[in-house]
């Protein structure tokens, strides 16, 4: 199975690099981070992945206006101080979520977000954290904070801008309408959905036709794909991006759903990490892996997957 493929115009291996981890709580440093996202890219990733949503929230609430984009500028700075090819790299981001501090809506400028006129607003909170993630997902603020990133990346189209997840309080028809506006618009280029069921990329596929490229999806051992959206991207032809690959760092998850390849692991002397993300690039030929890194030596031994061949015997002994 070839370990590249094509994605909003680029040829790129299909195993990228989510920068959330360098972005919100438990955050490296600045230097660190940048060093981080140099290091992947050396080693050969050029698939970014970052989210308007990828911020630490300074005060309770949403943040303060200061606070956003927080992921996005590591990924700007990181492109403008490497000395590869930096046409070479997709740059992926996300619309529609907030972060919140002890999930506390609060006036925060132009981003309010109000209990009373939102009662319904999305909160998801990994249990024992004083930070969440809050839907905002109207077409307004969609739109707006499309182009905000977009200048705050630098460039004047995103080249893949995802829509983060549903809303409970806006009919995912208007997201999508808010993504097939700025398709329109030129202010991106294609258009991703996330967090979603078959349902709702039908609906988005309805609405944006060929704009619409890539479904990114949580898909790990330890969180399977029940609804087989992976299998209707297939019949759609779209990209299947798997995030938290790696079973995630904020929400406890089945350990032992990786024993597996700790097994395979221990026969090839790597990282059963290593072996996961072989694995998953082994299900679908357009399915990419975004691992999250906080150091090099992560991003490193995670691209590494790329190169880890696993034979039919291997295979048979991993989840099906």
């Amino acid at each position: 199975m070839a370990n590249t493929s094509e994605l909003a115009g680029f040829t790129i291996p299909r195993l990228g690099m989510g920068t959330m981890a360098l972005a919100i709580e438990g955050r490296p440093d600045r230097e660190t981070a940048i060093e981080t996202i140099h290091a992947g890219l050396d080693a050969g990733v050029r698939y970014l992945d970052t989210a308007w949503s990828y911020y630490v929230p300074s005060v309770p609430g949403t943040g303060t206006p200061e606070d956003l984009g927080y992921g996005e500028k590591l990924v700007r700075d990181a492109l403008a101080t490497w000395d590869g090819p930096r046409e070479d790299v997709l740059v992926a981001t996300k619309t529609g979520y907030l972060r919140t501090c002890e999930a506390v809506a609060a006036e925060n400028g132009d981003h309010a977000v109000n209990d009373e006129t939102r009662p319904e607003h999305q909160r998801l909170q990994a249990a024992g954290s004083r930070y969440g993630w809050m839907a905002d997902s109207r077409p307004e603020t969609m739109i707006r904070d499309a182009k905000e990133s977009a200048l705050r990346l630098g460039v004047d189209a995103l080249d893949l801008l995802y829509s983060h997840g549903p809303d409970p309080s806006v009919p995912y028809e208007d997201q999508c309408g808010a993504l097939k506006q700025l398709l329109d618009e030129g202010v991106i280029r294609y258009a991703g959905v996330s967090r979603v069921n078959n349902e709702q990329i039908d609906i988005a596929r309805g609405i944006l036709g060929d704009g619409l490229i890539a479904v990114q999806n949580q898909f790990s051992p330890s969180h399977p794909d029940p609804e087989q959206t992976m299998a209707h991207c297939a019949e759609l032809g779209l990209a299947f991006v798997c995030w938290s690959p790696l079973g995630g760092f904020l929400d406890a998850f089945d350990q032992s759903a990786y024993d597996p390849f700790r097994t395979v692991a221990a026969k090839r002397g790597c990282s059963y990490q290593r072996v996961v993300l072989a694995w998953e690039l082994s299900r679908y030929d357009r399915l990419f892996t975004i691992p999250s890194a906080r150091n090099p030596h992560e991003i490193n031994d995670s691209f590494a997957a790329v190169r880890l061949g696993l034979s039919e015997e291997e295979l048979a002994a991993l989840p099906c």
